[in-house]
């Protein structure tokens, strides 16, 4: 049987996070995909469930989140800050501050 090189590009944490999978399975790389691609043909179908929450799950979800940040800071006196000022404790918290 004749056989072709693919290459294509994934991140390189993804790639680290499978390599160690596959060898966990005592798989190389080349061996997982074969199967995930053989199993696609052979069933003519993606071989697992792709799917989202709908579309107004997710916005429910969304404000009901919102409420409850709100909430909260309504009870540590935070409700009158500026965007500015909201902003700026988002830049805070992520340089770790």
């Amino acid at each position: 049987m004749a056989q072709t090189t693919m290459t294509f590009r994934v991140d390189d944490s993804l790639k680290k996070d499978f390599d160690k999978l596959c060898d966990e399975f005592g798989l190389s790389n080349t061996a997982a995909l074969t199967i995930f691609m053989k199993t696609m043909v052979r069933e003519r179908r993606i071989p697992f469930e792709i799917r989202t929450e709908p579309l107004d799950e997710v916005a429910a979800k969304g404000r009901l989140a919102f409420w409850a940040l709100r909430a909260e800071a309504r009870r540590n006196g935070l409700t009158d800050m500026t965007l500015e000022e909201i902003n700026e404790e988002i830049r805070a918290a992520r340089r770790g501050e």
